[in-house]
């Protein structure tokens, strides 16, 4: 096998993401039920689209019935005994037996702290989840929600888990205000899917489009979209304090997981340096709320996140280093209380 961490771009140089393979939902009276310790999650601190299902599942309490796992940060070769076998991904690393493990070139010495094993089947790598659920011909993705009583993954759409993470176990919810915590409302659902739509294709796969094209003509397509959706966000949060008004919503946290890192990793790894989260008046004081909502801060670990993009992506950044700054302090008081005031 000789897929790598490198992501496919069409003739014209333009980053192309593929579509999750794992598509089933969990609800009542179907294959999949929601039940008590019968789920597991797999996720990455560094990958935005796992860490917003890791920042749903805090928020709606539900890590006291499904499990989770985290990989370690930089990606490893997930054969290393094959030569014939350059694939590398996500794995699993214990702290305390493995702290510390090399990049994907064995460069490099990166931390494992954070990390949680797969405690399910005690394997190494996502891959052999994938393996195991007969997941052939696609890419070793998080997140992954994972059946234990029928051993095989449910699904590994981002934008669904979170959804049923949502809604579907909320009858096993105890605590009344995350029972009833609704991130996806009837009455915002297509402002909701509106939202949701244009912010994904050139902010959320925009910061990638920056980053993986492999052309001039691509890259300068894509971050042109890109500050163009930033600077429209801009103006719907010089309004109202979250994307839909008063109500924060799925998303928010949609948007939360790409600003997050915008600072710290896409302005110089993506080339995405027009213009920085921090010089926004709006972006900046809306990440600093969104971020001090304990159950996101919970989801985000800076550490992993830069030591993922800066060690994983070679192709990009030859020997895995790190650079020291800016380290903003998103705990710092923001001002968007003053629309709840409204």
């Amino acid at each position: 096998m000789t897929t790598s961490s490198t992501f496919a771009t069409d003739k014209k140089g333009t980053f192309v993401r593929e579509n999750a393979a794992f598509r089933n939902w969990i609800r009542k009276d179907s294959e999949y039920p929601p039940e008590a310790n019968r789920y597991h999650l797999y996720v990455s601190y560094a990958c935005p689209w796992a860490s917003r299902c890791l920042a749903v599942q805090n928020m709606k309490g539900l890590d006291d019935f499904i499990g989770l796992s985290v990989v370690h940060p930089v990606f490893h070769k997930t054969r290393p005994n094959d030569p014939n076998d350059t694939h590398v991904g996500w794995f699993f690393a214990d702290p305390e037996t493995e702290p510390y493990a090399p990049g994907p070139s064995g460069l490099g010495k990166y931390s494992s702290a954070g990390s949680i094993p797969d405690t399910n089947h005690n394997v190494k790598y996502v891959r052999d989840l994938y393996e195991i659920s007969n997941g052939k011909n696609v890419r070793f993705t998080v997140p992954v929600l994972w059946d234990k009583k029928t051993n095989t993954i449910v699904s590994n759409e981002s934008s669904e888990i979170i959804r049923i993470l949502n809604s579907e176990f909320n009858d096993l919810i105890v605590d009344p205000k995350k029972k009833t915590l609704d991130l996806y409302p009837v009455e915002l659902r297509a402002k909701i899917d509106e939202l949701n739509d244009w912010i994904y294709h050139d902010i959320n796969n925009g910061v990638y489009k920056c980053g993986f094209a492999s052309s001039q003509e691509a890259y300068d397509e894509a971050v042109t979209k890109l500050f163009t959706a930033l600077d429209k966000v801009e103006s719907i949060l010089s309004q109202q304090r979250y994307l839909c008004g008063s109500q924060l919503t799925e998303a928010d946290i949609r948007l939360f997981v790409t600003l997050i890192r915008f600072d710290e990793v896409y302005v110089v790894h993506f080339k995405t340096n027009k213009k920085m989260i921090n010089q926004y008046d709006n972006l900046s004081n809306y990440v600093r709320d969104l971020y001090q909502i304990p159950e996101i801060k919970k989801s985000v670990n800076m550490d992993h996140i830069k030591a993922h993009y800066y060690g994983s992506h070679t192709h990009i950044n030859t020997y895995g280093i790190i650079p020291m700054g800016p380290n903003f302090d998103y705990n710092e008081p923001h001002d968007r209380e003053k629309f709840s005031e409204k």
